[in-house]
């Protein structure tokens, strides 16, 4: 039985501001992907998900959309876009959109209709309501960027919401237009070859039909984000989302072999609810837990345990380390571990996402406080908010500007960028092809089964088997050697993190994989 191209496959995520500069203007565009992808080819992954590329102002860097059915001039045209999906295809590689459908740009035609008149049309194709009886915004929703959730339109005497920027007002899903409207989107670029879109926000796109408040959150304290004040059980995570996914899911399956994933900041529990309820929904809601969690070994492997319990029967797991939104790996745990986190990400069951630059160890780049162009940190300043530092360019070589670009780049590079980049081919990058090639030549590591290995102290250990294969994966999450017995088998080292494994437990920083010979024969 064969099995959809994602379950064998990783995906690789590319922020196209900071991939590849083509024409001097200090910005990545289409163009210069296209020239990248053998980058892509070498590592071994089999797609790329770009974010955001439709025309928009960029108040929020591309999730503004001001018209989803085109490219913004800064990252090229619709050809250039055709171009680069028909060499990643000649390449073998598949091509992901972001979709952005919980909101649009303030500027999209749609929603400069909705505003001009309260009896327009496309007036219910976003969320209005009066105000409240003081005369304030009508509930007390927070802007998941700081501020309340509610603009007042002073023309039409009713209040707009927006889950993130004023700038970005949210549409509303329950009028059956706008429903239809947006489903029409996804068949535009699945009709130009798109494999599939990663969705924006999934569990924002239904609020309460009601609008009563979100319960005050009793744990907040000064100095957290400001949308953590109040707990969002009313704007987001409605039923009624399920049965959007679901639609969007029959198009795509109507298409073939195309994906969808969906971007979800939820426990577990709510989490897997999106693999779809009642019919199928997205195939991979997106599984932050190694993003969020602790990195210390009872953690990931308590993660890994309750993640693979939660899944619905038929479900695949995903796992991500980082992406455009949080910090860098090698920042959160280290370079040494970073290492290890990759070994774990590319052996865990299911498929992994990789996120541009996190391949050679890529750290987050501090920002000048007057080259901070982040909405987000711009905000609500010092609370280390600001994704800057996770968006910064490519570095290809050891030049000034690290081959992303020959004019300035929107945003400084890393300042080890004479040592860190692509030629210098970093141990990381390195371990990254091997892990990769070792997926590719033991399926057992993509899609057999897993089962957690009795393990203490700083160790994370588990078995992969499949394809009469029978592979151990031990991962030292700590500073110092740990003891570790493998269980019975004639293990032999496959791939190590460092240059020369241990023969006696676990160095430092130490991950291993093993074959058992016993068993393959």
């Amino acid at each position: 039985m064969s099995r959809p191209w994602w379950e064998t496959g990783t995906i690789y995520q590319i922020y196209p501001r900071s991939f590849q500069d083509s024409d001097g203007d200090g910005i990545g565009d289409l163009n210069g992907i296209t020239v990248r992808l053998g980058h892509l080819v070498d590592l071994g992954v089999d797609a790329l998900w770009l974010s955001p590329i439709f025309p928009s102002p960029m108040a929020d860097f591309g999730y503004d959309v001001a018209d989803y059915v085109d490219v913004d001039p800064r990252f090229g045209t619709l050809a250039d876009l055709d171009r680069l999906v028909a060499r990643a295809h000649d390449l073998r590689l598949r091509v992901l959109l972001d979709l952005v459908p919980n909101h649009s740009s303030d500027r999209h035609r749609w929603f400069v209709e909705s505003r001009s008149s309260r009896d327009h049309p496309k007036r219910d194709w976003y969320i209005w309501r009066d105000p409240a009886p003081d005369g304030g915004p009508p509930n007390n929703w927070i802007s998941d960027f700081g501020g309340p959730a509610w603009e007042w339109d002073e023309a039409t005497g009713q209040y707009y919401y927006h889950a993130f920027l004023k700038e970005q007002p949210d549409l509303n899903w329950r009028n059956p237009d706008l429903r239809a409207a947006m489903m029409d989107v996804l068949r535009f670029w699945f009709d130009r070859g798109i494999d599939g879109f990663r969705i924006d926000v999934l569990w924002h796109m239904v609020k309460d039909a009601a609008f009563r408040d979100n319960p005050p959150n009793p744990d907040w304290r000064a100095g957290m984000p400001d949308m953590a004040r109040v707990r969002q059980t009313n704007s987001t995570d409605q039923e009624e989302v399920h049965a959007i996914a679901a639609e969007m899911r029959a198009i795509a399956d109507a298409y073939g072999d195309r994906l969808l994933i969906g971007e979800i900041y939820l426990p577990v529990e709510r989490l897997v609810r999106y693999y779809g309820v009642g019919k199928p929904g997205v195939q991979l809601p997106f599984n932050f837990q190694l993003v969020e969690s602790a990195w210390d070994a009872a953690t990931v492997r308590e993660a890994i345990a309750r993640y693979e319990a939660a899944l619905p029967e038929g479900a695949w797991p995903n796992w991500v380390l980082g992406n455009h939104d949080r910090p860098r790996i090698a920042s959160r745990v280290g370079e040494a571990q970073g290492r290890v986190a990759a070994m774990l990400l590319l052996t865990l069951r299911g498929t992994p996402t990789i996120y541009y630059g996190d391949e050679i160890g890529l750290a987050d780049v501090a920002i000048p406080p007057d080259r901070v162009q982040d909405p987000r940190e711009l905000r609500e300043p010092g609370l280390g908010l600001g994704r800057d530092p996770v968006r910064t360019p490519m570095p290809w070589d050891g030049s000034a500007n690290g081959g992303f670009t020959t004019g300035t780049p929107w945003l400084p590079l890393n300042a080890d960028v004479a040592t860190r980049n692509v030629a210098a081919e970093p141990a990381m990058l390195t371990l990254h092809r091997r892990l990769l090639a070792l997926r590719r030549a033991h399926p057992a590591l993509a899609t057999g089964t897993l089962t957690m290995v009795e393990s203490g102290g700083d160790v994370v250990a588990f078995e992969r088997r499949g394809e009469r294969k029978r592979i151990l994966v031990a991962l030292n999450l700590g500073a110092t050697p740990q003891s570790f017995t493998p269980p019975p088998g004639d293990w032999r080292p496959l791939l190590s993190t460092l240059d020369r494994p241990s023969r006696d437990g676990l160095l430092a920083d130490e991950g291993l994989v093993f074959l058992d010979r016993s068993f393959a024969s």
